[in-house]
């Protein structure tokens, strides 16, 4: 499994108790697969991408990403594998305003160190790939939602990860462009080879997905597969 947890625990104090955000989760997802996360607010999906992102540790359990074991690895080593093998795709594109479509997705390479010339070789294959091939140089004010949501897909993409966490890429969307922006996430997993998990409320959306979990009070249970082989 390209991202794999095993019994994870995660708990918070929360006054005179301990609140348990995640209690005993596994979940692993291949390459190529598209898993969407279920359930009402506060029953534990963000802190499950937090966990899944190496941005939290959990209590106990373990978090194996491309083969990495997360628990062995310190800050800083943490910090390079969320950079190169994690794309993660916020509920709020968070563009920067003063940055085109094509430079949103080539200042990530230039954080990692890459060649410029090769990063913008490959930011311009992106934006093609989500089909933005004529927004490459809009800012965003002048993109519609949708296509800064697309954006925001094609930069969690340019460092070429091999797990890709999508946090409610359809809060902000009407059905139509929702629909369109899960079966674009859907089409890249595949042909990236991605191992996909996806955070979402909307129900209606989950045509395009291999598999359905859904978690309450913390615990994660798996449903049937929704899309045929």
């Amino acid at each position: 499994m390209t991202l794999h947890l095993t019994s994870i625990t995660l708990t918070y104090p929360d006054g005179d108790r301990t609140l348990t955000a995640l209690d005993a989760v596994d979940l692993g997802v291949g390459a190529g697969e598209f898993a969407a996360v279920t359930g009402p607010s506060g029953s534990g999906k963000s802190s499950l991408l937090a966990v899944a992102a190496t941005l939290i540790a959990p209590a106990s359990g373990r978090v194996a990403v491309a083969g990495r074991e997360v628990s062995e690895l310190g800050p800083a080593a943490r910090a390079r594998l969320r950079r190169d093998h994690i794309g993660i795709v916020f509920q709020q594109p968070n563009l920067l305003a003063s940055l085109t479509a094509l430079d949103q997705l080539a200042v990530m390479a230039h954080l990692a160190g890459r060649s410029p010339r090769r990063a913008a070789g490959r930011a311009g294959e992106l934006l093609d790939a989500v089909g933005l091939t004529g927004q490459a140089h809009k800012r965003p004010h002048q993109l519609s939602g949708g296509e800064r949501q697309r954006v925001n897909i094609a930069r969690a993409l340019m460092n070429e990860p091999e797990v890709l966490l999508v946090d409610e890429p359809t809060s902000a969307l009407d059905h139509d462009r929702g629909a369109r922006i899960v079966d674009l996430l859907g089409r890249l997993t595949r042909e990236h080879g991605l191992a996909t998990v996806m955070v979402t409320h909307d129900l209606a959306q989950l045509g395009a997905v291999d598999r359905v979990y859904s978690m309450a009070d913390g615990r994660l249970t798996e449903g049937a597969a929704t899309r045929a082989a």
